[in-house]
């Protein structure tokens, strides 16, 4: 099947800490949740391929190329046909996202590209900030109920790592206190490095101040 065409006072007089309620807990020292609404949020450590989600996200360029770092790994778990579908939906602008599907895969349904970078390989915050919504917008679209993203251009893009696990986690939050209907129950960020892990947990404590 192919994808898919604080207190400050809220819509109806309630709270916005009445809409998003932030309750941080870690488990198992690893792994630190909180949820919104009826959505969880989780900061887990790791390799994405291996989470049992139903669609990940790759940190694209605009050209939707799956040459090296996470994008070949992807690949490689999920198949050439991943590159194959997304090159034929290419070049789009930065800040956009298409999904492809993964044939056979147990658990992963989708690949999400999220285009980060253009063609100087740089990322900035806005660029983090419309691919983070425009990837989780794409995931609703395709009926997931969980999906998991990496650290936005942190990489090759040489975006600071605090600041964009903060601008991902105020988007996520705000993609989710404007989509009240989302099927999404579960949004992880899966972090491969402790470098990682310590800006998605700063990030994520921060979600508290919502």
């Amino acid at each position: 099947m192919g994808p898919p065409g604080a207190g400050v006072a809220a819509p109806g007089g309630r709270p916005r800490h009445a809409i998003i309620r932030a309750v941080l807990r870690v488990a198992h020292g690893r792994i630190m949740k909180t949820s919104i609404g009826k959505t969880y949020l989780e900061v887990v450590p790791g390799d994405i391929t291996a989470l049992p989600v139903d669609a990940v996200v790759n940190a694209a360029g605009t050209d939707l190329r799956m040459e090296a770092g996470v994008a070949g790994a992807l690949k490689r778990v999920f198949g050439d046909g991943v590159e194959r579908e997304a090159l034929a939906m290419g070049p789009i602008a930065v800040g956009e996202a298409v999904a492809t599907t993964t044939g056979d895969h147990p658990a992963v349904q989708w690949v999400i590209h999220a285009a980060v970078m253009g063609p100087d390989k740089r990322a900035d915050a806005h660029a983090v900030a419309t691919a983070t919504r425009s990837a989780l917008a794409v995931a609703d679209r395709c009926h997931a109920r969980s999906v998991a993203l990496l650290a936005f251009g942190t990489g090759v893009g040489g975006f600071p790592l605090f600041q964009c696990a903060s601008i991902m986690l105020a988007e996520t939050a705000r993609y989710l206190k404007d989509h009240p209907k989302t099927g999404l129950r579960r949004i992880v960020f899966s972090t491969y490095s402790d470098a990682a892990k310590a800006a998605f947990k700063h990030a994520m404590a921060g979600l508290s101040r919502y």
